[in-house]
């Protein structure tokens, strides 16, 4: 679990106003000195997340924010920072300062948790200091002081709990898709885009997955796959990189199903269906349109990049339009949608779920069209009936 990547562990916040102890509660929560405390208001500056292991639970990525109501001079763009973390939030922790605690601030964050439908404990901390008592009057709070360890085991016990409740069903790529003892060929290309030494994240989480549900995996490159096809009896799923669709199309007999590494990626992060909806309006770009192609990850672009190379292209070639494209990567994503035309998405794997359904209801919620790379690779290869028949069963 110490390995688990932070898009597969549960993500928790603690939010408050500024000097609430926000900082003192992240540091007994994982059990670390990680946090620098004071009681300079507005220490913390930028979100801090932190992996741990919540046991019996599991992993958790727990965060700590800038303080809310801070009216130093940067303080907006501290703010703004923290109100962000929102989006990736599975759970929050609000710290209230029980010796100023201030109802409204409270009042407020909680529109906010509801409004993304983030459940939320109300905690409130410098028990050591106050003689006052809020939880008759706010039920299921808790009362802690980072000088009892009692206060701070209750308060973990309270939060494994409320974790426990959070995802009853399993996040999963392939399970439910195909039964135990099925048969899957991985076709991952190695090209200059390939890591060195190593698989990316979704085709690694891919193959975990099949183990975990008994299914066999046979992993050939795409120059190996025509004699991999033929040494072994039809697979029940052939699953690709994008990239290679319109070649392994080719070569994977119509009677076996083929998809993506990255539509599989999507079905378990997000809303595939509504993905694959999405890709409907590449038929209504126009020149001038606008296109937001957005990857949850950093890393040095090449001539053959995925996002900012060989979708565009792609997508000038199938419209003939001149289209206009924006790029935004990891965390960042615009405020305002209004003027794009088309939301292209990367299969999400570094970052969480709960990010990637608010990313997808934001475009609902706009009014834009979002759809994934797997998606417009398929359309693109004139294959997308094909590549997304497999979740249609």
């Amino acid at each position: 679990m110490e390995k688990t990547p932070l898009a597969f562990r549960t993500h928790v916040t603690i939010f408050g106003n500024t000097n609430a102890g926000k900082s003192a509660l992240f540091n007994k929560i994982i059990g670390q000195d990680f946090m620098i405390v004071s009681d300079v208001s507005g220490t913390t500056t930028d979100p801090v997340t932190k992996a741990f292991e919540l046991l019996p639970f599991g992993p958790v990525a727990l965060t700590d924010t800038a303080g809310l109501g801070d009216v130093s001079e940067i303080g907006a763009q501290r703010m703004e920072k923290t109100k962000k973390i929102l989006n990736r939030t599975d759970f929050a922790l609000y710290a209230a300062d029980s010796t100023q605690f201030d109802p409204a601030a409270y009042r407020e964050a909680v529109q906010a948790f509801e409004r993304l439908h983030i459940p939320h404990l109300l905690v409130f901390t410098k028990a050591d200091a106050s003689e006052a008592d809020y939880r008759e009057q706010y039920p299921g709070s808790l009362s802690v002081s980072v000088y009892d360890d009692a206060s701070i085991a209750a308060l973990k016990q309270a939060l494994l709990e409320q974790l426990s409740r959070l995802k009853p069903e399993e996040e999963t790529m392939v399970g439910g898709l195909l039964p135990a003892g099925s048969t899957v060929v991985m076709v991952i290309p190695i090209d200059s885009e390939a890591p060195k030494g190593r698989i990316i994240l979704p085709q690694v989480q891919f193959l975990r997955d099949c183990l975990d549900h008994g299914i066999r995996c046979i992993v050939c490159r795409d120059t190996e796959l025509e004699q991999t096809l033929a040494d072994y009896s039809a697979p029940d799923l052939v699953v690709t990189d994008s990239q290679a669709f319109a070649f392994v199309d080719k070569l994977v007999p119509q009677a076996v199903p083929l998809t993506s590494f990255s539509m599989m990626m999507a079905r378990m992060k997000g809303d595939l269906k509504q993905l694959i909806r999405g890709a409907d309006a590449i038929e209504g770009l126009s020149d001038g349109s606008r296109i937001l192609m957005a990857e949850a990850c950093t890393h040095n672009t090449s001539h053959e990049d995925i996002g900012r190379v060989k979708i565009p292209n792609l997508l000038k070639k199938v419209t003939g339009k001149q289209l206009h494209f924006d790029f935004y990567a990891y965390h960042d994503f615009p405020a305002d949608l209004s003027s794009y035309d088309l939301v292209i998405h990367c299969g999400g794997c570094m970052i969480n779920s709960k990010s990637m359904e608010n990313r997808i209801a934001f475009c609902n919620d706009a009014g834009v069209p979002i759809t994934n790379y797997g998606v417009v690779l398929a359309y693109g290869a004139g294959i997308l009936d094909r590549a997304k028949k497999i979740f249609e069963q």
